[in-house]
C-alpha cells in the first residue's frame, strides 16, 4: 500500500514514514476471532531473559488466522480487509455459506465481495482460491504453502511474498521459493493462488526509537561500545574496531553474520533441487 513520507519538521519526522492504510475497510476486529496476546518480553517460564531486545509494545489482540482453510467445497465471501498488528500482510474476514467466519491472509487484488473457496478437486484457479499443488497450473504464483498435508500453510506468509509453481513430476511438485531455492513438495499439499499484499511495508522507515518501542523492540547497544566483560567486541579507546578476532561475534562469543547454521546432511536436503546459495 502507499507510504506517506513526512516533511522534516523535526528530527523524529525527518527519517520516518508511515503506511496510509488506504486498503483497510474495517477498523475493529471480529470479537469471536481474537484472543489476548500475553507478553513475555523475551523471558522464559523462570523469568530469565532468553531473547534479548524484546519488551514493552502497545497492547494488541491476536487474530486467529486460518492457515489451513480446510472447509473444502464451501464457498466464502470476503466481508472486510483488516489490519493485523501481528503480521505484515492484511487479513480478510471471510463469511462462509455454512455460517462460519474466519480470518485468512489477504492476497494482492482481493476485494470485499469476492468469493474464495478451498477444494481438493480440480477447479478453476483464481486469486485467493486454495487448491492442491497438483491442480494448480504451472507457472502461477502461490503463497501460504503446506509442507505437510493437513498441517496448514508454513511457507510464504510475509507481506509481499510469493512463490512460483515450476512443475509437477511424479509424487512431488517443484516450487521456487522467494529465497530462490527450488524445493520438492508433496503434490497433495495445499497452497493459495496469488501474491500476498502490502508489499510496500518493507519501505517503511520507523524513524525514531519511540516507534520501535511501540512495536515491542528495545534498544540495541553495539558490542564495541561495551566493556570487555560484557561483550567480545568491548574495550579499547573510543569507538574502537573489534580487534583480532575470527569475525563478528555475538554476546555469547559465537561467530555471527555469514555463518551457515543449517545442519549439514539434514533429512530434508533430499527435497532441495536448487539451493538458494547456488549461482544463477
Amino acid at each position: 500500500m502507499p507510504i506517506k513520507i513526512y516533511k522534516p519538521t523535526n528530527p523524529g519526522r525527518r527519517n520516518s514514514s508511515v503506511d496510509l492504510f488506504s486498503d483497510i475497510t474495517k477498523s475493529e476486529p471480529e470479537k469471536s476471532l481474537i484472543k489476548i496476546l500475553k507478553k513475555n518480553s523475551g523471558r522464559n517460564n523462570q523469568g530469565v531473559i532468553t531473547v534479548r531486545h524484546q519488551g514493552g509494545g502497545v497492547k494488541k489482540y491476536y487474530r486467529l488466522v486460518d492457515f489451513k482453510q480446510d472447509r473444502y467445497g464451501v464457498e466464502g465471501t470476503v466481508m472486510s480487509i483488516e489490519y493485523d498488528p501481528n503480521r505484515g500482510p492484511r487479513v480478510s474476514l471471510v463469511n462462509y455459506t455454512n455460517g462460519d467466519k474466519a480470518y485468512v491472509l489477504c492476497p494482492d487484488g482481493l476485494k470485499v465481495g469476492d468469493k474464495v473457496i478451498s477444494s481438493d478437486k480440480m477447479m478453476e484457479s483464481k486469486v485467493g482460491y486454495r487448491l492442491q499443488l497438483q491442480y494448480i497450473p504451472t507457472g502461477l504464483f502461490i503463497y501460504n504453502i503446506e509442507l505437510t498435508k493437513g498441517k496448514g500453510g508454513q511457507l510464504v506468509r510475509g507481506a509481499g511474498m510469493t512463490a512460483q509453481l515450476v512443475g509437477v513430476e511424479g509424487k512431488y511438485a517443484q516450487v521456487r521459493l522467494p529465497s530462490g531455492e527450488i524445493r520438492q513438495i508433496d503434490k497433495e499439499c495445499f497452497a493459495n493462488i496469488g501474491t500476498l499484499g502490502n508489499a510496500d511495508r518493507r519501505l517503511i522507515r520507523w524513524g525514531k526509537a519511540g516507534r520501535m518501542r511501540k512495536r515491542g523492540i528495545k534498544p540495541t547497544v553495539k558490542g564495541k561500545n561495551m566493556n570487555p566483560v560484557d561483550h567480545p567486541h568491548g574495550g579499547g579507546e573510543g569507538h574502537s574496531p573489534i580487534g583480532q578476532k575470527r569475525g563478528q561475534q555475538s554476546v555469547y562469543g559465537k561467530t555471527v553474520r555469514g555463518v551457515r547454521t543449517r545442519k549439514p546432511g539434514k533429512w530434508s536436503d533430499k527435497f532441495v533441487i536448487k539451493s538458494r546459495r547456488a549461482k544463477k
